[in-house]
C-alpha cells in the first residue's frame, strides 16, 4: 500500500483536464462626480481590441494567493496599489472564455482617481469609463460586464452600512467630498445629519488641522487613521426626505 508521499511523488496532474484560471479586478473611482471602472484594451487575442478588467494569469512560481495575483496585476496594468481590496466572487462555465472551461476569481478595488496612472506593455490603451456607459457598450470582453455588475451591487451594499465611499477619496478630503461620493455610488441623495453622525461614531478618521474654502465658509479636512478598520453599521443609511 502506497504512503501519502509515495501516492504524491507519482501524481500525474496531467492526466486531469485543466480549467483556464485567471484572476480580474473590478477597479473603481470617482471623475467628476461620476463613479468609474478602469478598463484596459486587449492588445492580444482573443477578443483583441476588446474593453476588459485588468487581470490575467496566475503565477504560481510568485503569487502565493489569488489576492496577491489581483495586487501585482493592477500594479503591471495601471501602477496602482488601492488602498481598498475586498474578494468578489468567482465566475466559472464553459462559454465566458472562447479558448476554453474557465474560471476566474473577481476582486473589486477602490482608489482617489488622482493616485492611478496606467501603463502597460500589454495593453494598447486603458481608460477611466462611467459605470453606467460600460452597461451599454457592445465591445465588453468576455463576461466582465456580468463581474462589473456583481461588483456594484456589492459596492453599494457596502456603501449602506459602511463609510467604503472614502477609498475613493483623496488622503484629505471633506465632510461634503465624503457625501458626494456616497450619493454617486449609491445614485441619490443621502441624510447629511446621518452621515455625519455615521463619521463621527466610526472613529474612522482624524482632523488635518487644515480647511479649504467652499464658497463664503471654510471645510475641515480629514484624513482615515492609519490601521483603522472600516466600521460595520447596524442599519443602513437612511435616503434623504
Amino acid at each position: 500500500m502506497l504512503s501519502e508521499s509515495e501516492y504524491l511523488a507519482s501524481y500525474d496532474a496531467s492526466r486531469y483536464p485543466s480549467p483556464i484560471v485567471t484572476v480580474d479586478s473590478v477597479l473603481f473611482t470617482l471623475h467628476e462626480q461620476q463613479l468609474c471602472v478602469l478598463l484596459v484594451q486587449r492588445a492580444n487575442h482573443p477578443q483583441k481590441g476588446w474593453w476588459g478588467l485588468p487581470g490575467g494569469f496566475i503565477d504560481m512560481q510568485h503569487d502565493a494567493s489569488t489576492r496577491a495575483t489581483a495586487l501585482r496585476k493592477l500594479q503591471e496594468k495601471t501602477g496602482v496599489v488601492p488602498p481598498w481590496l475586498e474578494q468578489l466572487e468567482t465566475f466559472s462555465g464553459p462559454d465566458r472564455d472562447p479558448r476554453g472551461w474557465s474560471l476566474t476569481t473577481a476582486w473589486y478595488a477602490l482608489i482617489a482617481q488622482e493616485s492611478c496612472r496606467s501603463y502597460s506593455g500589454d495593453v494598447s490603451d486603458a481608460a477611466w469609463l462611467p459605470v453606467n456607459t460600460v452597461m451599454q457598450r457592445k465591445d465588453i470582453a468576455f463576461d466582465h460586464q456580468t463581474i462589473i455588475t456583481s461588483a456594484l451591487k456589492r459596492l453599494r451594499q457596502k456603501t449602506l452600512y459602511t463609510l467604503l465611499p472614502v477609498f475613493c477619496l483623496p488622503e484629505r478630503f471633506t465632510l461634503t467630498q465624503l457625501q458626494e461620493a456616497t450619493e454617486a455610488i449609491l445614485g441619490r441623495p443621502v441624510q447629511r445629519k446621518s452621515l455625519i453622525r455615521r463619521f463621527d461614531s466610526s472613529e474612522m478618521f482624524e482632523e488635518t488641522g487644515e480647511s479649504v474654502a467652499t464658497g463664503a465658509r471654510k471645510a475641515k479636512l480629514y484624513r482615515r487613521r492609519k490601521e483603522a478598520d472600516v466600521h460595520n453599521f447596524t442599519r443602513n443609511l437612511m435616503p434623504a426626505d
